[in-house]
């Protein structure tokens, strides 16, 4: 309540957040934390066999070095636009919980944005030093170590962040002791990490795989075998990923798996859950099996096959995305705050004496028939525009004509199911304020239905501010 809220009443403020953060996750974990490490790996390779023959030395590292360039330009460009992206999305989408985030993991994010500097650091010197490295043999070992060191680097990056992802699922012992040390090595951290880094290997191992294909042309010598390594590498952290899976499954609380269901497949198709279960198993077992086809016989291989583990890799990365931000719902952050950015702890003074009376962003003080429409849509703004559009992506209206029809809404009935809705869809947060403002509520969402008027955010409208009484 303390923030004026952004709103993109077309598409949503979650789904501005969704496109950035999925980007930049999918980039980060394949083409950073996952494929840096197995390019190191094949210029490894290439050294210990330039000992045995020169050509093939040179083969496997130009190999790796296209590859590399491949992530380089993909990482520094778009990677870092949405990393930042995210920082932008968040902070005005919703304020508060970033807010809090911020103040409670300080020093984890100073030291984030050390490693990563330093990991920009050593991506430049990485790639642009390649071509010199293999000048001699000691260049090409320290050229080698820059690797491990970039590799290393890009891991602490998402080793950091994981611990805030997992706070805000489960903030463990810190709702009591509110310590950083506490909020980091929160129950999810671990488990999360530990799936988290095999699936990353496994993207970029997808990844390089479809890449390999395409820059070394059929009756290259040393192709097959690059092809066999990558195609190894990918099924060796296979079994690891699938353990890490079932050990985060089983840290993940009770509650937030009943969310499951509507985070996989939306309210609307959960009854597809098990379904849907059942083809996300069969596309990641053919994504395994064109890897297993790579490391039997690399050299039937069709190189366009190549692109489904790279599409399912995507679109695995991305359903867990979704499915880990859904699942914490109705909190933003476990038992601390909920998605509509407002603290557990002030819920029964908001709805004792009012949310417009207690934020600056409303010039409304008291609930009357004429203003009880726009007192309405700012209760709407403050409270579901964090999730819901009036008439967009999530729409407001869609869901209660769903529910109630396509006949005007009634208020009384709006006004029982916005009171009560927390304990029907537990994913929803409580309505946070007072009867008045529930009744303005209703007024307002009945309103849009009969004469839809999409609203525009504070960034088009502007902001009423209350009179400072002295």
């Amino acid at each position: 309540m303390d923030f004026p809220l952004y709103h993109l009443d077309f598409m949503g403020d979650r789904m501005l957040i969704a496109i950035i953060a999925i980007l930049h996750v999918i980039i980060n974990h394949g083409l950073a934390v996952g494929f840096i490490p197995l390019v190191t790996f094949l210029e490894f390779r290439g050294y210990q066999k330039s000992k045995e023959s020169e050509t093939a030395g040179k083969i496997w590292d130009e190999t790796a070095r296209k590859l590399m360039f491949t992530g380089f330009i993909i990482t520094t460009t778009v990677g870092a636009l949405t990393g930042v992206g995210i920082w932008f999305a968040a902070s005005l989408a919703n304020p508060a919980s970033i807010g809090s985030l911020i103040r409670i993991f300080y020093f984890a994010w100073f030291t984030e944005w050390i490693i990563f500097v330093l990991e920009v650091v050593f991506i430049m010197i990485y790639f642009l030093t390649w071509k010199r490295s293999g000048e001699s043999p000691q260049k090409k070992k320290k050229h080698i170590l820059f690797g491990v060191f970039l590799s290393v680097f890009s891991w602490l990056t998402m080793a950091i962040i994981v611990g805030i992802l997992g706070f805000m699922m489960d903030p463990g012992s810190w709702i009591e002791n509110k310590t950083l040390f506490s909020g980091f090595a929160n129950p999810i951290y671990f488990p999360q990490l530990i799936f988290r880094t095999p699936v990353a290997m496994m993207m970029g191992g997808c990844f390089a795989l479809m890449v390999t294909a395409y820059i070394l042309k059929r009756g290259n010598n040393e192709r097959n075998s690059i092809i066999r390594h990558i195609s190894l590498w990918i099924l060796n952290w296979t079994p690891v990923a699938a353990i890490g899976a079932y050990i985060y499954y089983f840290f993940i609380p009770g509650l937030m798996l009943g969310n499951l269901p509507v985070a996989l497949a939306t309210q609307k198709f959960q009854s597809w859950y098990d379904s849907l279960l059942i083809v996300i198993l069969v596309a990641v077992i053919v994504g395994l099996g064109v890897s297993i086809l790579g490391a039997i016989i690399p050299k039937r291989l069709p190189k366009h096959l190549l692109f489904i583990p790279v599409i399912i890799s995507i679109l695995f990365m991305g359903t867990f995305e979704r499915l880990r931000e859904f699942v914490r719902k109705p909190y933003v952050i476990g038992n601390y705050m909920y998605a509509n950015g407002i603290l557990v702890e002030e819920y029964p003074l908001y709805q004792q004496s009012g949310l417009l009376k207690n934020t600056p962003y409303s010039d409304i003080e008291e609930i009357t028939d004429e203003n009880k429409y726009r007192a309405g849509q700012d209760i709407f703004n403050f409270t579901c525009s964090r999730c819901h559009t009036t008439h967009g992506v999530n729409s407001v209206v869609v869901k209660f004509e769903k529910m109630y029809g396509d006949s005007t809404f009634n208020t009384e009935s709006l006004k029982t199911y916005i009171r009560n809705m927390h304990n029907v869809r537990i994913y929803m947060p409580p309505f946070p304020g007072s009867e008045k403002e529930l009744d303005a509520l209703a007024v307002f969402i009945k309103q849009q239905q009969v004469t839809p008027i999409p609203i525009e955010g504070p960034q088009t409208d502007g902001i009423n501010i209350k009179e400072v009484k002295y």
